[in-house]
């Protein structure tokens, strides 16, 4: 079975002065653009009309012949306009209940990038050339892209840190679905460790903002002392900041990069935990460190790479008893308390907490698998019942 999948592959680079400026100014114009159209469809949303794409595409055309918007003209026309399709996509989340109403870019707040399809740059010879700019862009090649590969979009940005990155999205051909394997593993999350697995195996969480808290509160000490304004000296304190929390989710995104990939590959089916990360983090006590574990990410990167490499991943639901269930004689607790991390059943077996809830959540996915269910059983079951709440279905012998 071939695949065909685009992938992103980011880059750093250090532009010239000539080159920093003419982006941040087409930043800004993309900015501009966006809220610009937001504000004509929001206004159309009151009167309750609706404005296409294509209706703020001629509206991006009269705001650069008239009005305070002219300076538009100066940076490319791809970018602008690939800033109307991408609100046009937060719209399309609107509508279809996924996302909540798109919202008006800040100058401080928002993300610095600009989106260039393959009419607006020049990929020659590992050179890179953006429209409005006469040199190529001094892009560090830190791994070579796929052979033969051509980039259909190329987005450029700028991070709080005030590191530039330049991200090519292409075909990879070398991406293919793994030879199948038939053993499955269930996945405990945790903030002791970072991963319980049903083999037994506990991964150590590395904790990776705890490693930098004197310096990320000295440095935030120092920023909260300066005036609040656009002064040089808050600059250097803000971007001070940046730089550690840039450095701690580089550690982190590495390490869940190693974890996934592993479990991807010596895995045929990964069975993990539906957990509502947005609501556990309002608990102010665990809020730090289930942030920097990173569950959601942990989760969003398992799941991608199963696609890839043609492996399942199935998630349990969150109201699924998994630490209170004997694994062995599926008898329930009525309690189980955090600080309770042994515990014995009255069949006589006695459990490691995360490593039972790694053995109850196996169980219940490969239960899963055989009543049909898809990989978010919660959301995709036309009743919205829990997959792990339904009757086996009934197949045809």
């Amino acid at each position: 079975m071939s695949t065909h999948v685009k992938r992103a592959y980011r880059y750093r680079f250090c532009p010239t002065d000539a080159q920093a400026a003419e982006l941040s100014r087409t930043f800004g114009c993309v900015r501009k653009v966006y809220n610009l159209a937001l504000a004509a469809r929001t206004e159309a949303w009151a009167r309750q009309e609706r404005v296409s794409c294509h209706q703020t595409s001629a509206m991006l055309t009269a705001w650069k012949k008239t009005g305070e918007p002219a300076y538009l003209n100066e940076v490319s026309s791809v970018p602008l306009q690939q800033a109307l399709r991408h609100l046009q996509t937060a719209f399309t989340h609107f509508f279809g209940k996924r996302a909540r109403y798109p919202r008006f870019k800040s100058r401080k707040t928002s993300r610095r990038s600009a989106e260039y399809t393959s009419s607006a740059f020049r990929f020659r010879d590992g050179k890179l050339t953006l429209a409005k700019m006469t040199e190529p862009l001094a892009v560090v090649w830190s791994r070579p892209l796929p052979e033969g590969a051509s980039p259909s979009t190329v987005t450029v940005s700028q991070d709080a840190a005030g590191r530039w990155f330049v991200s090519l999205l292409c075909e990879d051909p070398s991406v293919k679905p793994l030879p199948a394997r038939g053993n499955a593993v269930g996945v405990d999350v945790g903030l002791d460790h970072l991963l319980t697995l049903s083999t037994g195996e506990k991964i150590a969480n590395p904790r990776h903002e705890r490693r930098d808290r004197a310096a990320l509160a000295k440095a935030q000490r120092n920023l909260a002392r300066k005036a609040r304004g656009d002064g040089a000296n808050r600059r250097k304190a803000r971007l001070k900041v940046a730089k550690i929390y840039a450095r701690i989710a580089g550690r982190r995104r590495d390490t869940l990069h190693k974890l996934t990939t592993r479990l991807v590959r010596e895995n045929q089916t990964v069975v993990i935990e539906d957990l509502t990360v947005r609501n556990m983090v309002k608990n102010h006590r665990l809020a730090r460190a289930i942030s920097d574990a990173a569950w959601s990410e942990f989760r969003s990167m398992l799941e991608y790479k199963a696609r890839w490499y043609g492996r399942e991943v199935i998630a349990v639901d969150r109201w699924f008893p998994s630490s209170r269930l004997c694994s062995a004689c599926n008898t329930l607790r009525d309690t189980m308390p955090l600080n309770i991390r042994t515990w014995t059943c009255d069949c006589g077996v006695t459990h490691d907490r995360d490593v039972n809830a790694a053995h109850s959540l196996l169980a219940a996915g490969l239960a899963v698998a055989v009543c049909g269910a898809g990989v978010r059983p919660q959301r995709s079951t036309p009743d919205g019942q829990s997959a792990t709440k339904q009757k086996p279905s009934r197949r045809e012998p």
